[in-house]
């Protein structure tokens, strides 16, 4: 991670953190390293969520690419990986998304496709950085006709619709779904996709204000969902974030399917057809010791990165694997997409479910997870930085997982995209990690937060 850019681009409290001048300085930084590596006027696509601040940011970095010279071409609102499909279909130089994901609404973000599809690599991102450091002095601005100009452009949305109706391929009639969009960037394309596909569908959190993306709604706040499908007797539920890149569901019963469900059950569905390149999943080392050991018995081998779907889509081109995804519900399908896209894997998931014959309780049953204790420790930059140095921290994390005695196992990492050091703690005896997750946190707050 750079200085800027973390583990999903830049994020920070939008005119804070994330202000005008900053988001102006990576416009013209951007612009600035792809007018150089393309040899011709950039065209730049831009999509965003739903936040209030959307507006503002988008304006302050189209002012910064279009100084540089770049064209812009703005989509309105669209998901994640619509903008990323888009920038391919399109032959632009380069997509931006304004979205700060599953976070609060005071949160935004930007990050940044190239023209294959794919996020900036971190030695691109590091030229930008520098840029920006340098407060963007050594860029020459452009006068005249030499100044970009921006465009609307309306087609996105329905040609990312059709995308990913012939992506999915199936036919989902007779399943009865509750939608949840958490009032976010998901919200049109979700009410024009499944229908089409044949489901019959209540949404929800297809009300967006500015203000209530995420808020009670969404894969974040996922009781919500889960009352509603049981209430209303439906087959399943489906969740998505801020910007539709992750996705989650839950059964009829009202319980939770994680992404390390879905992967298991996409990772078969495709093996079956023999479509899982390698007979490898990629995941990261949250996921769940129950998922691994039942991706073995079934002859599926596992690669395990760093968190961030950005390791997970690594290792995937690096090794020719089609399926990878965390834990959160970032599914990464590249025989069809370049990043996670929550609305394919929901698609496939259901495409799963209407040729099981089955309910989604027994595709839910597939496996039985490790009970695992999940805590967020809010901590800010330098918080996070003191936590990566100390080492008397580091040694009682380690006799902490020594406790344990082989039966579980303990993670505590920075997160890249919040102000939180979060702690894993996994095995068989759930008084065991629970007290173990204690232990360590409240070390945490002595150590680090206290100080």
């Amino acid at each position: 991670m750079g200085k800027y850019f973390g583990t999903d681009g830049v994020r920070g409290v939008a005119g804070a953190d994330l202000t005008c001048e900053l988001a102006m300085k990576i416009g013209r930084g951007a612009a600035a390293v792809l007018t150089g590596s393309t040899g011709h006027r950039p065209r730049i696509l831009i999509g965003k969520d739903t936040r209030q601040s959307g507006d503002m940011l988008e304006a302050a970095l189209t002012a910064g690419l279009c100084s540089v010279g770049a064209d812009v071409e703005s989509l309105g609102v669209l998901p994640t990986p619509a903008v990323a499909y888009l920038v391919r279909k399109y032959n632009a130089d380069a997509g931006v998304v304004i979205s700060a994901s599953h976070n609060p609404m005071e949160f935004n973000g930007i990050k940044i496709f190239a023209g294959t599809g794919y996020k900036l690599p971190d030695e691109v991102e590091n030229q930008i950085e520098e840029h920006i450091d340098n407060d963007c002095c050594n860029i020459k601005l452009m006068t005249g006709d030499q100044v970009g100009r921006m465009y609307r452009r309306d087609d996105g949305l329905q040609d990312y619709v059709d995308h990913l109706y012939e992506s999915i391929n199936g036919d989902l009639t007779g399943l009865n779904i509750c939608i949840d969009c958490a009032n976010g960037a998901s919200a049109k394309v979700a009410q024009k996709l499944f229908p089409r596909l044949g489901a019959k569908c209540t949404f929800i959190g297809v009300d967006p204000d500015g203000a209530n993306i995420n808020k009670g709604v969404g894969s974040t706040h996922l009781d919500h969902l889960e009352k509603a499908v049981v209430a209303g007797g439906f087959d399943c539920g489906i969740a998505f974030d801020g910007d539709a890149d992750r996705c989650l569901a839950c059964d009829e019963k009202g319980r939770e399917m994680d992404g390390d469900k879905i992967i298991a059950l996409l990772s078969m569905g495709m093996k079956e057809k023999d479509r899982l390149d390698g007979d490898t999943a990629v995941v990261t080392v949250m996921s769940n010791l129950g998922f691994i050991k039942y991706m073995e018995a079934q002859g599926i081998h596992t690669e395990r990165t760093a968190v961030g779907d950005r390791y997970v889509l690594e290792n995937m081109r690096e090794n020719g694997y089609a399926i990878g995804g965390e834990q959160s519900g970032h599914v990464i399908l590249l025989h069809h997409a370049t990043t996670g896209d929550g609305e394919l894997t929901a698609g496939k998931l259901l495409k799963l479910l209407a040729e099981s014959g089955k309910k989604m309780s027994q595709l839910n049953d597939i496996y039985a997870q490790y009970p695992q204790v999940l805590v967020n420790v809010v901590a800010d930059a330098a918080q996070k930085a003191a936590y990566k140095e100390d080492e008397v921290l580091a040694g009682f994390i380690e006799n902490e997982q020594q406790k344990l005695m082989g039966m579980g196992r303990v993670l505590v990492r920075v997160s890249g995209t919040e102000p939180k050091i979060r702690v894993m703690v996994e095995g068989q005896d759930l008084e065991a990690i629970d007290g173990c997750a204690k232990r360590i946190v409240e070390k945490i707050n002595q150590r680090i937060l206290k100080q």
